[in-house]
């Protein structure tokens, strides 16, 4: 029968045929009738050791062992911590690993707390001996195939536990390990490197092509730069919460010393201050509380949370008690040193996470020398947040990873095959994001079906891919967010926009370095446009959005409003031919009804000084098509004037679907083909000439309609338009 653990952590530190477990594992069987079983130890508290001690008295074992057996019948690991029985449950977990996540999938953000935290933090330090281990998280359940590993290094804490809120959302798509360093370990930071290096290049033999997540939170992000150092061989991708290299310059450093002459009756207030210093506790408790609750409930919940919180707090004087923390702060000062004078040496890619109101060091600062001295370094601030980032409120670390395109499954980035596709979390908070754009527009949705009626909504676009959606792209890509999001709230269906390379290669990155609407596009689909994406999108019949008009298009100059700037020549028909896609020509209006178009290239070219920065990003824009290719293939990159309007609406019409299944052969000749393409582009001005005229017709095209018929009914019924 399938055993499931229902303790807090597994211990993945299986020594020789003499070893026991130095944890209590209850183990709790499923869907039987048999009485429930606990496998324990005599916990074995060990102070002062290190692990060169523990080698030399046997009671170690180089690295971690993914297997625990009993007898022939015996338990064994089921992957990310899960248990099961040898004979009977080996093929069914191999059965369950899937290759795909289903679009809008539940992370579990938002159902672990804080207080689950500290809780779990109780459980985990009980037995407080021993050297340092590795364990996983029994919410991470089976990763999908093929997921690569991720190591991750706690902070000052040494628990392990400080992915407590992300536990389930990275276990669908990472192996994940956590590191406890016990409370009364002292091992030093140099013997730290080496444990952790013989784990990493243990994975590296095993899996050379598959890069090795390291992540590291503010001590931990010492661990992961030393260890990336000593291996630039190494597959590595490193994630830095504010990592703690600038710890000599930490804002505390005077208090330190008083620390040490404080009296131990004392001692216990020190951790209560240090959970003020090191996070905000206002938004550790804003976790679970949803964004669109009413102003009042959303006090009511966060006073219920910080109450329920406090008296937790109480552990820290356990998990960090007064020799232990002057051992950390040493270590802390150690870990800074050892891996600042290596820099140099760090090949991997890394993601620094710094916080704005980081109280216990300068980690805004130190992320911008950290993107300076590493060689290829990203960063994203989050301004609102303190220095225990990842256990603060509007910080999901997959989404991080995701939107920042630092999730691969082997040595080279693939949009396709590594996509992950958004969770019922990110699909809230991504579009409200664009929450007040979305309101305003309040996009009206109508499709062609085969017979050629139009109806409302989506009905009319094929539910079975591949299928090609190609259409007209607004200013500034004005109509995206709408889009997608119609097709995931209507058709649970993920649309993978092409969009240009500059989106992922941080040419339109803002100096800020904030997460923003650019890494959305990329955790909601946005793939860059090469002809290789194109094919790897339609064979995996896939719902792709392609603007031929592209930069030029959606950069149009004013008087341009609605008018088709597309190549001479079809780029992508015979494409969706060889793979029998079914091509829907789409229009989109509402631009002309948000902002009007008082300042284009043309005009900000007269200006000095905006005229080198125009030119400046043109120059450093990627090139797509070449310049022969007409009036497309100048494509500028500019900020435009715009004079915002009382909003008026946003509206979509998707053309009668366009068979190429079967027509492979007809359209291998470039007339036929250029005739189709020709067809596709005359039905996309239909559309948009239908929207232009019945847009009149609509009696809520106004806000203000929208507003009041929205009061008098439910603020989340759909606004009707008018009748197709």
């Amino acid at each position: 029968m399938p055993l499931v653990v229902n303790s807090l952590v597994l211990p993945y530190f299986v020594t020789n045929s003499e070893a026991k477990l130095r944890s209590r594992v209850r183990v709790q069987s499923l869907g039987s009738g048999r009485e429930s079983k606990i496998l324990s130890s005599d916990s074995i508290p060990v102070k002062g050791t290190s692990i060169e001690e523990k080698e030399k008295n046997g009671d170690w074992v180089d690295g971690f062992v993914r297997k625990i057996e009993k007898s022939d019948e015996g338990l064994i690991d089921g992957g990310n911590g899960r248990l099961k029985y040898t004979r009977v449950e080996k093929k069914r977990v191999k059965d369950v690993i899937s290759n795909d996540l289903e679009v809008l999938w539940d992370d579990g953000y938002g159902t672990k707390t804080v207080r689950d935290y500290l809780e779990g933090a109780k459980e985990i330090i009980k037995p407080d001996g021993g050297p340092p281990r590795w364990f996983c998280p029994v919410e991470c359940g089976q990763p999908l195939k093929d997921s690569p590993i991720l190591l991750f290094f706690p902070g000052i804490d040494g628990v392990g536990l400080g992915l407590t809120l992300h536990h389930k959302a990275l276990g669908k798509v990472f192996e994940v390990r956590c590191l406890h360093i016990p409370v009364y370990d002292r091992t030093p930071f140099e013997g730290l490197v080496k444990f952790v290096e013989k784990i990493v290049r243990l994975e590296h033999a095993s899996s050379p092509n598959k890069p090795i997540y390291l992540v590291g939170d503010s001590f931990g992000g010492c661990l992961a730069l030393a260890v990336a150092a000593r291996n630039p061989e190494i597959d590595l991708v490193l994630i830095l919460a504010n990592p703690a290299t600038s710890f000599n310059r930490s804002q505390l450093q005077p208090l330190f010393p008083l620390l040490e002459a404080l009296p131990d009756e004392l001692h216990n207030a020190v951790p209560y201050l240090l959970s003020f210093v090191m996070g905000d506790p206002v938004k550790m408790a804003m976790v679970n509380i949803e964004s669109k609750l009413p102003p009042g409930l959303q006090i009511e919940q966060l006073s219920n949370n910080l109450t329920a919180m406090l008296p937790s707090l109480s552990g820290l004087a356990d998990i960090i008690p007064k020799d232990t923390l002057l051992w950390k702060l040493k270590l802390l000062k150690s870990a800074a040193a050892y891996a600042n004078s290596r820099l140099h040496s760090v090949k991997a890619e890394v993601l620094v996470l710094s916080s704005g109101k980081d109280q216990m060091l300068p980690s805004g600062d130190e992320s911008q020398r950290l993107k300076s001295s590493l060689k290829n370094c990203t960063v994203r601030h989050f301004k609102e947040n303190g220095h225990t980032i990842l256990l603060e409120d509007g910080v999901n670390l997959l989404t991080i990873i995701k939107g920042t395109s630092k999730y691969r499954r082997s040595r080279r980035l693939d949009f396709v095959s590594n996509y992950v596709p958004p969770s019922m979390s990110e699909f809230k908070r991504g579009f409200e994001e664009v929450g007040l754009l979305q309101t305003a527009s309040s996009a009206a949705m109508f499709s062609t079906l085969d017979d050629g009626n139009i109806v409302r909504g989506l009905g009319g676009v094929p539910n079975e891919g591949p299928v090609l959606l190609v259409g007209y792209h607004m200013l500034l890509g004005l109509e995206l967010s709408s889009l997608v999001e119609a097709f995931l709230r209507e058709k649970n269906i993920m649309v993978r926009g092409m969009a240009h390379p500059m989106l992922f290669t941080g040419g339109l990155e803002l100096s800020s370095k904030e997460f923003s609407i650019t890494d959305w596009m990329k955790v909601m689909g946005a793939v860059p446009v090469t002809a290789s994406n194109i094919y790897k999108l339609l064979s995996t019949n896939s719902h792709v959005l392609l603007y031929p008009g592209g930069v030029r298009e959606a950069f149009h100059y004013r008087g341009e409003e609605y008018k088709l700037i597309w190549p001479k020549q079809q780029e992508f028909v015979r494409m969706a031919a060889r793979f029998g896609a079914t091509i829907v020509p789409f229009g989109a209006v509402g631009e002309d009804d948000i902002a009007e178009l008082v300042l284009d290239y043309n005009d900000l070219m007269k200006i000095p000084v905006v005229n080198g920065y125009v030119r400046d990003a043109t120059r450093k824009s990627t090139k797509i098509r070449d310049e022969n290719q007409g009036e497309v293939a100048n494509q500028v990159f500019y900020i435009p004037g715009l004079l915002p309007k009382v909003p008026g609406r946003f509206y979509f019409l998707f053309g009668k679907p366009i068979e190429t299944k079967g027509k492979g052969e007809i359209l291998e000749d470039r007339e036929n083909a250029n005739q189709l393409y020709l067809h596709i582009k005359s039905e996309v001005e239909s559309c948009l000439a239908y929207l232009l005229k019945k847009r009149e017709d609509d009696p809520y095209r106004s806000i203000i309609d929208r507003t009041v018929y929205r009061a008098l009914r439910s603020p989340s019924n759909e606004v009707p338009a008018f009748d197709p």
